[in-house]
């Protein structure tokens, strides 16, 4: 099996971690930390409540999947959050790459589950690189929405996999993985599309300014 000679720590078309708007981000975001775990640590709690989780976005807009674009929107959904964290991580110098797995009883509202039904493909989370290990986390529910859903923000320690709270306060089921897809160098933007025009006409079909996500969701 060929080793992967891959950095995880360069520029790409979707992880533009040379933006200067994402490099600025990141060393505000890192400024008083001197370990890449501390770095990781922070960085993902900046992602993870400064911008708003958003489903409804224009998903043929490359911009909503790329870091320095959903930076400047201020919200995003799981996949461009995590390319914002995966180009903040490369901006300090750790190594990160996006990656991916579908997902059952994903946090969801009325209206989503409706649209999109009871699995989420392409669900996305982060990979840092930290003493030489790959640690997961998945930066999607911010703060204020895991209020509002009566779920704890998912935490993270920069040594151990946060990927999902599989129950909500009140013992309910919350997140189940089905399939790991694994880690990729950059955002596969096509695949994802291709995937979500087959199985979710719906919401691709939707207006990006038809709801209000975080208004949606209800304990």
């Amino acid at each position: 099996m060929s080793m992967d000679k891959t950095d995880y720590l360069h520029a790409t078309a979707l992880v533009d971690c040379d933006h200067p708007a994402v490099r600025a981000f990141a060393q505000r975001a890192a400024a008083d930390k001197h370990t890449a775990k501390d770095k990781a640590i922070a960085l993902y709690g900046a992602v993870r409540d400064s911008i708003q989780y958003d489903p409804y976005i224009d998903f043929f807009d490359p911009a909503m999947f790329r870091a320095s674009g959903v930076l400047s929107a201020g919200r995003g959904f799981c996949v461009g959050k995590s390319a914002l964290l995966t180009a903040a991580a490369r901006a300090t110098g750790i190594p990160a790459r996006p990656g991916y797995a579908d997902v059952r009883n994903h946090l969801t509202s009325k209206r989503l589950k409706e649209t999109v039904g009871d699995i989420f493909l392409w669900h996305s989370y982060t990979e840092f690189k930290v003493d030489g290990r790959w640690v997961k986390c998945t930066p999607a529910f911010d703060r204020m929405l895991c209020e509002r859903a009566g779920i704890r923000p998912l935490d993270f320690d920069g040594m151990n996999d946060s990927l999902f709270h599989p129950f909500d306060r009140s013992g309910r089921r919350h997140m189940e993985y089905l399939r790991d897809r694994g880690a990729f160098e950059d955002v596969p933007f096509e695949a994802i599309v291709a995937d979500f025009k087959k199985l979710y006409p719906r919401l691709l079909a939707a207006s990006p300014a038809a709801a209000n996500f975080r208004d949606e969701v209800t304990t």
